[in-house]
């Protein structure tokens, strides 16, 4: 079996390759604050174990604090690469306190003759910022389930880096619990947690968590790309392409499992918006815009599709609901639109809404015609009301 001074050898060559390769292949593409982190924790890591292989020299006075404290530096960078895929602002003091306490207590308990000073704490900063870590990761929601506010899911990239996380916090743990109660002379803590050992375990998990880590980084662009292609780059809202493929395959299945099942399709039209534009900016008018949406997204259910149809017009499909429940769901939405802060003093715009129930229509496209039927009848009958189209037939029946 390879000595420790190897194998920390092989831990730094490792790293150095890992390193490089994740520099070129997943930070240069992405320029992500992750994958910053995580080449910031690769680069300690690298002069921790550099620092390490000095460890029974006369260099030892210096080196084995050095090592630990840029160590312990590496595990606070990878807690601030996981706060970052939530973006969680980073924690500056995090990397004075840590790896500083770390540094005073090694130079504190006699590192000359001491091949583990300042080790309890060193253990316990390791421990607790890697399970830190783990707690984030196990906390990420990807984008896309924010967007639609889906329960918490979890990509498997992210799913193997808490894992791998977890497991790793756990086993420093151990190895804490086993130098405070043994010493790093006991049989126990030599045999399952001496550095050799570690330094194995350490390196498996870089090599995981590296390839984890470019997994996620193509991960996230392949969900950046599929967002950009899906949604309206100013309200967030899905783009109408995309409103009209799933809706119509809403409508599919509701056709197909739940024959003559309520639902609504609404239209929706802020009111003299060009107004607003002329009046404050397009800036005010790009924030009436994602109010609006912003409105939308807390009021409608995670079932329901909400897009933006075109320039200051909206559409919703809200399914099983009737048409009284859909006019109440849009009332709410301009309720809630009033009692919005405004920039500059403006006048918030009023919206129009028409209401289509989809069981009088044949199909998605005959409901969106009678919901902006009903729409246009509410701009002309003054605005900043809701029109439903069944009300709008019986008025011409009547006629």
């Amino acid at each position: 079996m390879l000595d420790t001074a190897s194998l920390r050898v092989a831990f730094g060559v490792v790293a150095v390759t890992l390193l490089v390769l994740f520099y070129f292949v997943a930070y240069r593409t992405s320029r992500s604050a992750y994958c910053g982190w995580w080449c910031v924790a690769l680069l300690l890591f690298i002069g921790g174990s550099a620092a390490y292989v000095l460890d029974g020299t006369s260099h030892q006075v210096w080196a084995n604090p050095l090592g630990s404290t840029l160590m312990v530096g590496g595990v606070c960078a990878v807690w601030a690469g996981t706060r970052s895929l939530r973006d969680r602002p980073v924690l500056p003091a995090l990397f004075v306190v840590a790896p500083g306490s770390t540094l005073l207590a090694a130079v504190l308990d006699d590192p000359a003759a001491n091949d583990w000073a300042g080790g309890g704490v060193f253990l316990a900063w390791m421990t607790s910022a890697v399970a830190l870590a783990s707690w984030e990761l196990w906390s990420v929601r990807p984008a896309a389930a924010v967007l639609l506010r889906r329960e918490r899911t979890f990509s498997p990239a992210v799913r193997t880096m808490a894992v791998m996380a977890s497991a790793f916090s756990a086993y420093y743990a151990a190895r804490t619990v086993a130098f405070l109660t043994s010493g790093p002379d006991g049989d126990v803590f030599e045999r399952f947690f001496g550095s050799g050992v570690t330094t194995l375990f350490t390196t498996v998990l870089l090599a995981t968590v590296s390839f984890g880590m470019t997994s996620l980084s193509f991960e996230r662009e392949t969900e950046e790309l599929r967002t950009r292609a899906t949604r309206d780059g100013l309200t967030g809202l899905l783009n109408r392409q995309e409103f009209m493929r799933q809706a119509a395959a809403e409508w599919r299945s509701r056709a197909r499992n739940r024959p003559g099942a309520d639902g609504c399709l609404v239209l929706a039209d802020l009111d003299h918006f060009k107004l607003v534009n002329d009046t404050y900016g397009h800036p005010a008018g790009d924030y009436a815009l994602q109010a609006f949406a912003a409105t939308c997204r807390g009021v409608v259910r995670s079932s329901d599709l909400v897009g933006r149809y075109g320039g200051e017009e909206f559409i919703l499909f809200l399914p099983g609901i009737t048409p009284e429940r859909a006019e109440q769901v849009v009332v709410e939405i301009s309720t809630r639109l009033r009692q919005t802060a405004t920039l500059n003093g403006m006048t918030f715009p009023t919206v129009s809404y028409g209401i289509a129930s989809v069981a009088d229509s044949v199909d998605l496209a005959q409901a969106i015609e009678q919901a902006d039927r009903a729409l246009y009848e509410a701009k002309a009958l003054g605005r900043d009301r809701v029109i439903r189209s069944e009300r709008l037939r019986q008025e011409h029946e009547q006629a």
